[in-house]
């Protein structure tokens, strides 16, 4: 998998999430992180997700950690959110959100759900398995297609509001195959930070 960190992404942001990640990406840049998705919660009152990967599409605890502890200033100085948050760092995990390009082209022959910002051919939401990607489309084959009709849709990424791939036994098998390929504890795919807009940097809990 080709790992350009400026690489367009392909996702529905609201605008507080695209300010967001205007700040959090030339950050996880220099870290050497590709940013995937930050996303507003409402979870313990309002949490801000941001996921990132390296160029295997891991992250592990210390990556979450230096990553946050880079963001956390950042963010108290450009201070885009005007109440109290928490931050949640982690990696992407195995049902991933698929927002590149090359995502989509390291998970063909797997089952994702895709929704677009638009009607095309008179729907917005399509779950399949990937038959085809390139850097404009994605090509999915829908299992509930009528006999007469082609099973395969090409949605040009451009349309993307949502993606991400569906659990299976596949899926498994290869998140298998790649701990295998560049090992990590088990336990070393996810930490939580939190902070909020008025907290202490010495008192962010871990």
């Amino acid at each position: 998998m080709t790992f350009d960190l400026n690489e367009k992404r392909y996702i529905k942001e609201t605008t507080l999430e695209a300010r967001l990640a205007q700040i959090i990406e030339p950050v996880a840049n220099d870290l050497g992180f590709a940013l995937v998705r930050v996303k507003m919660l409402q979870d313990n009152g309002l949490t801000v997700q941001v996921m990132a990967e390296d160029g295997h599409g891991r992250f592990t605890i210390a990556d979450c950690e230096t990553l946050s502890k880079e963001i956390s200033p950042v963010l108290d100085v450009e201070d885009p959110i005007e109440r109290e948050y928490h931050l949640e760092v982690s990696s992407p995990g195995i049902d991933r959100p698929l927002v590149r390009a090359r995502d989509f082209k390291a998970y063909v022959g797997y089952e994702a759900k895709i929704e677009l910002s638009d009607m095309l051919k008179g729907r917005r939401r399509f779950r399949g398995e990937i038959a085809d990607a390139t850097d404009e489309t994605v090509t999915i084959r829908l299992p509930d297609a009528q006999q007469d009709a082609d099973p395969k849709h090409v949605l040009p990424l451009k349309m993307l509001a949502e993606a991400k791939l569906v659990m299976s036994d596949a899926l498994m098998d290869k998140a298998r195959d790649d701990q295998a390929a560049y090992p990590i504890d088990e336990d070393d795919e996810i930490e939580t930070v939190e902070i909020n807009d008025n907290a202490d940097p010495e008192e962010e809990t871990h």
